[in-house]
C-alpha cells in the first residue's frame, strides 16, 4: 500500500538528485577544463550542455509520463543519466573533450525529469492542495542545483571523477526505488485517463490552446530567467560591480569570482526555498476567491490562482527593471537586495505557474507540463545573448523586461480573460482537433 505523502517524498527526492546531477559540471568545471585542457570556447561549451536536452526532452519527458506512468519514466530517466555520469567519470573511457561534451549533455538531461514529478504529483494531490504539493516538490527538487554548487566542491575538491561515480551510482539507487515504490495516479481510473489522452492529436490540441501557451510564456518569465540568471550573475557582478567588489577587500580575480558567485547564488537559493510558498499563497488565494484584476476572468475555480500568477508576472518585470536602474547607479549593496527580492519574485512566477497547470490540464497533465516546462527553458539560452550583446552592462534586465515581458503579460491577459473553458479557445476547436463533440457556450468539464 501506498499514500499520496509517499508518493510527494518519492519524487521529491528523486527530483532533487537530478537537479544535483543536471548542474554538477558547473560545480567541477575548473578542474574539468585543467585535466582535459579546454580552451575557453570550450569551457563555454560544455557549461551551455546543461541546457541542449532540455526543451526538446521536457516535451517528450512530459508526454511519457501520461502514456507509461511517471514511476516508469522517472526510474528510466535516473538510470540512463546516471549509468552515463559512472562512466563519465571514468577518464580512461572518455578520452576526449567531445566524448565527454556528449557524456554530460545526456547527464544534465535529468533535468528534464521535472515534468514527470509535475504528472506524478498531481495524479495525486486534490486541487485544493495542488499549489502547496507542487511548491513542496518543485521548491525542494531546486535547492539541488544550489546544493551541489556549495557541496560538491567542498566534499571531493577537484576530484570530479570520483563525484561523477558516486552520483550516478545514487541516482540509479534512486531508480530502484521509484520503480519500486511509484505508482502512477491514486486509482487506475486517473491513470488510464492521462494514458487515454496521450496521443499525437491530444499533444497538439494542447499545445495550441492560447491558455497553455500563455502559461509557457509565464514559465519562460520565471524558471527560464532563472536557470538564465544562473549562468549569467557571477559574470555579471565580476564585471559590472568588480571595483566595488574590489573595494571590499576581494582583490585578485579568484577572489572577485567567488565574492561574484556568492552574490549570484542569492538568486538561486531565494528563487528555489519561496516556491513552495508560492503554492502555499496559490492556495491560498484560491481559498480566499482572490481575484483583483477586472481584465482577467473570475468565473473559473481556479481563477484566484490565474490573479495571483498575474501579481508574479507583474513583480517580476518591476524587480527586473530595478536591477537596471539599481546597477546604472552602481551600488552593489543595494544590487544584491534587489537580487533577494527578485529570486523571491521568479519563485512566486515558478511555483503559480503549475499550481494552474494540472487544474486546467488534468487530463492531460503531463503533456502540458512537458510543453509549457520544456519550450520555456529556451529563456535560459535567449536572456543571457541579450544581456551580453548591448553596450552597457546594467541595461540587459530592463530591455528583456520591456521587449520580452510586457508582450508576454499582453498576452497572457488576452488568454486568461475568457470566461468560458480556456481550452476551447486556441488554433482550431477541441472537435477539430479531437472529433470530439462541441460543448454549450460557457460550458466546463
Amino acid at each position: 500500500m501506498t499514500n499520496k505523502i509517499e508518493q510527494l517524498i518519492i519524487a521529491t527526492v528523486a527530483f532533487f538528485w537530478a537537479f544535483l546531477m543536471w548542474f554538477s559540471t558547473a560545480a567541477f568545471s575548473p578542474s574539468i577544463a585543467e585535466f582535459y585542457s579546454l580552451s575557453t570556447e570550450q569551457l563555454a561549451l560544455l557549461a551551455s550542455s546543461a541546457i541542449w536536452l532540455a526543451p526538446p526532452g521536457r516535451v517528450l519527458a512530459g508526454w511519457a509520463a501520461d502514456r507509461l506512468g511517471a514511476h516508469n519514466v522517472f526510474a528510466i530517466i535516473l538510470t540512463y543519466s546516471g549509468a552515463v555520469s559512472i562512466l563519465s567519470g571514468m577518464p580512461s573511457l572518455v578520452g576526449s573533450f567531445d566524448v565527454l561534451f556528449v557524456e554530460r549533455m545526456i547527464v544534465a538531461s535529468a533535468g528534464i525529469s521535472f515534468v514527470v514529478g509535475i504528472q506524478h504529483v498531481a495524479q495525486w494531490f486534490e486541487d485544493h492542495e495542488m499549489g502547496t504539493a507542487e511548491g513542496l516538490y518543485a521548491g525542494t527538487g531546486n535547492v539541488g542545483a544550489g546544493v551541489g554548487a556549495l557541496l560538491l566542491p567542498r566534499i571531493y575538491g577537484t576530484n570530479f571523477s570520483d563525484a561523477f561515480v558516486h552520483l550516478g551510482i545514487v541516482a540509479l539507487l534512486i531508480a530502484f526505488v521509484y520503480k519500486w515504490r511509484g505508482e502512477p495516479a491514486k486509482n487506475r481510473a486517473k491513470a488510464q485517463a492521462a494514458k487515454d489522452n496521450s496521443g499525437l492529436k491530444d499533444t497538439m490540441f494542447v499545445w495550441t490552446r492560447w491558455s497553455a501557451i500563455a502559461l509557457m510564456l509565464a514559465y519562460a518569465m520565471s524558471f527560464g530567467l532563472e536557470i538564465a540568471m544562473n549562468s549569467w550573475l557571477p559574470a555579471y557582478y565580476a564585471e559590472g560591480f568588480g571595483g566595488a567588489i574590489a573595494d571590499l577587500g576581494f582583490d585578485s580575480t579568484a577572489a572577485i569570482q567567488t565574492a561574484a558567485g556568492t552574490f549570484a547564488a542569492v538568486q538561486s537559493f531565494n528563487a528555489s526555498l519561496f516556491r513552495p510558498f508560492s503554492g502555499y499563497m496559490s492556495d491560498l488565494w484560491q481559498r480566499k476567491g482572490w481575484t483583483p484584476y477586472p481584465v482577467i476572468s473570475d468565473q473559473h475555480d481556479y481563477s484566484p490562482r490565474v490573479h495571483w500568477l498575474m501579481t508574479a508576472l507583474i513583480l517580476i518585470t518591476c524587480t527586473m527593471i530595478g536591477l537596471t536602474i539599481i546597477g546604472l547607479a552602481g551600488i552593489l549593496p543595494a544590487s544584491v537586495v534587489i537580487l533577494a527580492v527578485f529570486g523571491i519574485t521568479v519563485s512566486f512566477g515558478t511555483g503559480g505557474v503549475f499550481a494552474i497547470v494540472p487544474v486546467i490540464f488534468k487530463d492531460r497533465p503531463g503533456t502540458a507540463s512537458g510543453f509549457i516546462g520544456g519550450i520555456s527553458t529556451a529563456g535560459g539560452i535567449v536572456y543571457p545573448l541579450v544581456y551580453g550583446n548591448l553596450p552597457n552592462i546594467h541595461t540587459g534586465y530592463a530591455v528583456v523586461a520591456i521587449v520580452f515581458f510586457l508582450p508576454f503579460i499582453g498576452f497572457f491577459v488576452w488568454a486568461m480573460r475568457y470566461d468560458d473553458d480556456p481550452r476551447d479557445h486556441g488554433i482550431g476547436t477541441e472537435s477539430s482537433w479531437l472529433g470530439t463533440p462541441e460543448k454549450p457556450a460557457g460550458g466546463d468539464d
